[in-house]
């Protein structure tokens, strides 16, 4: 099985991100760090439930990688918006192995004390459009949640929009479930509600 473990805003610059999700929830983000390994760096938002929100750019000040960056950052352009959605497991391999190809192959990463390992498509590109989830594997019991601020915000929904919606929702089905995420037909999007201290808010 898999659980939702935080959503990815992505941006030309992590300012960008994180002014997006700061404006829309109404509370800052707290300063992340970087990823060597893809040369990312970002800014987190604790979410309540063990969920958090992830600003991630591409760190200009970061040697470029010989490979594709995760989340499909290099061909990133335009406006901020809510770009991937994460699951976790307790088993990355049996869980690629239970899927169709394309979600990637394991690996390992680290940042700081936080270890972990993310199946990451050669091309960086998840299946349907990057509307499929990102899968990953905690190792050890460090996880950022631990270390972020009440920040007052809660999931409501996830909107996950694709033309072959029901074909994800289908594969999905075996292995995840969770009443907040939704799919819907329609142009590749995702979109999601939160409860903030301001009230109802949307990000996209």
């Amino acid at each position: 099985m898999i659980e939702l473990d935080h959503l990815a805003v992505a941006g030309e610059s992590l300012k960008a991100a994180s002014d997006l999700a700061a404006q829309v929830l109404g509370v800052p983000l707290q300063p992340g760090g970087a990823h060597a390994v893809f040369g990312t760096h970002n800014h987190l938002l604790g979410l309540g439930d063990a969920l958090y929100l992830e600003a991630i750019a591409v760190d200009p000040d970061a040697p470029a990688p010989a490979y594709a960056r995760w989340f499909d950052l290099d061909r990133f352009n335009g406006p901020a918006r809510l770009s991937n959605w994460i699951c976790r497991c307790d088993d990355l391999e049996a869980t690629l192995e239970a899927l169709p190809e394309g979600y990637g192959a394991p690996v390992a990463l680290q940042r700081g004390d936080l270890r972990w390992r993310m199946a990451v498509p050669e091309t960086g590109m998840l299946p349907y459009d990057n509307c499929a989830p990102a899968l990953m594997q905690w190792e050890g019991e460090a996880h950022p949640t631990q270390r972020l601020d009440a920040s007052g915000c809660r999931l409501v929904t996830l909107t996950v929009q694709h033309p072959q919606a029901e074909a994800l929702a289908a594969t999905l089905a075996p292995i995840f479930t969770d009443a907040r995420v939704v799919f819907e037909v329609g142009t590749p999007a995702l979109s999601a509600r939160f409860d903030t201290p301001a009230g109802r808010a949307a990000l996209a």
